[in-house]
């Protein structure tokens, strides 16, 4: 954004609508992004154009290590079956379910574009989901597994993109090289969040006394720890999470009770400034694409984002039960591991189903989409695929975001004994 007091602006006015929204009862995401649509049609205001690598440096870095400093490892641990089967599994196949139902129904996408499509929309937004439900008495373990599932499938989401991409771009795709890529992402980042954990960890011990010190680095060192990864062509997402996740570790041997309240309330601050941003923004993002698309395929547009939401939360729902069962049946059997803790009842599969709201990742990585193939030749259907997502994130941000709270009241869950 070129105009920065426009950026003031939407501070201000999501900062007073977020206290509006408590006082109405409505989630504050779904406000925000309402406000953000009627705001971006208003005749003569400057396009709010919204660059990839700037969502992904600003908003996710500082996001994704609250939530990881915050969780709780053993609840991570117990029902990590459960959160990599969300965030890896799920990803992949949502990435194939949508981009059928993509190349079935919308004329002119081919295979690899709809691959494109159904990659961008795979992952989940787990922050909207946590912005909605707050207060609402969700159980932990539920908590535990939304923030898990989004600690990781932007990862995978993301090496589905650039796979999908490059074979629309005319780059040769190999299965077992594409299967050593990813796993070198992920390894990567695994291994630059480890060695980063060590080198502040150290700097941390050193000036522990110094909490404005300490503060500072622990403020800076996501975005440097993402920057660092992505240099080296390794998964920036895993080496913040693995981050946030060695720090608070180190947090509770190390660092004093005022200290860490004192980070905790910073941190609050920030990630809530960011929340409220990020919504408004894809509410602005809106009109701004619209304009720019033919009027005559908007309705098409908006039936086939409709259907593709649908089959979206179907498969969610689908997985998520099908885990349930196979929890159920792995506790059961003399040889497994399973917990007893790390089994799903059906309120809370249900919950962790309904909550597959799409977001800012899809959104920034939608827009990230080459203005060109190899040859020079336009990107096929990128403004289509642009707008379907919009459409996409829009649709389940609002239409879930309404229902969720409803549902979690209807349930009737017990916080303690879930």
């Amino acid at each position: 954004m070129e105009n920065y007091s426009v950026i003031i602006f939407i501070l201000a006015m999501m900062i007073g609508l977020s206290a509006i929204a408590d006082k109405i009862r409505i989630p504050y995401p779904i406000l925000l992004i309402s406000a953000g649509i009627g705001i971006g049609f208003i005749p003569n205001l400057p396009e709010v154009s919204l660059r990839p690598d700037v969502v992904f440096l600003i908003f996710l870095p500082p996001m994704l290590y609250d939530a990881a400093f915050n969780i709780s490892p053993q609840q991570f641990k117990t029902n990590f079956n459960t959160i990599s089967t969300l965030a890896i599994g799920l990803v992949f196949l949502s990435a194939v379910g949508i981009a059928y139902i993509a190349h079935l129904f919308i004329p002119e996408m081919t295979w690899p574009l709809a691959f494109v499509l159904g990659a961008i929309l795979s992952a989940t937004d787990a922050v909207a989901a946590m912005s909605i439900t707050k207060g609402l008495g969700i159980p932990h373990k539920t908590l535990t597994i939304l923030e898990g599932e989004s600690l990781i499938n932007d990862a995978s989401a993301l090496v589905a993109y650039r796979f999908a991409v490059a074979a629309v771009t005319g780059t040769s795709f190999i299965f077992w090289q594409a299967s050593l890529q990813f796993l070198f992402l992920l390894g990567g980042g695994l291994l630059v969040g480890l060695v980063m954990v060590k080198l502040l960890s150290v700097v941390l011990k050193m000036t522990k006394d110094n909490h404005l010190v300490v503060i500072s680095f622990m403020l800076l060192m996501p975005f440097v720890t993402y920057l660092i990864a992505e240099e080296i062509k390794v998964s920036g997402v895993i080496a913040v999470v693995v981050l946030g996740l060695g720090i608070s570790k180190l947090s509770r041997s190390v660092f004093p009770e005022n200290l860490k309240q004192t980070s905790k309330n910073i941190w609050d601050i920030i990630v809530f400034l960011l929340n409220g941003l990020v919504f408004i923004l894809i509410g602005l993002i809106f009109p701004y694409l619209y304009k720019h698309i033919d009027h005559q395929l908007i309705l098409p547009y908006v039936g086939y984002a409709f259907i593709i939401t649908i089959v979206a939360l179907l498969l969610r729902m689908g997985r998520i039960f099908l885990q349930q069962w196979n929890l159920k049946k792995g506790f059961l059997h003399p040889k497994t591991r399973i917990k007893e803790e790390a089994l799903l009842d059906f309120k809370n599969s249900l919950i962790i189903g309904w909550s597959g709201m799409r977001g800012i990742v899809s959104l920034a990585i939608a827009l990230g989409l080459p203005l060109a193939l190899n040859d020079g030749t336009p990107f096929p259907q990128r403004e289509a695929i642009i707008f379907l997502s919009i459409l996409v994130v829009l649709f389940t941000l609002i239409g879930q975001g309404i229902s969720l709270p409803w549902i979690v009241r209807a349930l009737k869950i017990d916080k303690k004994k879930a």
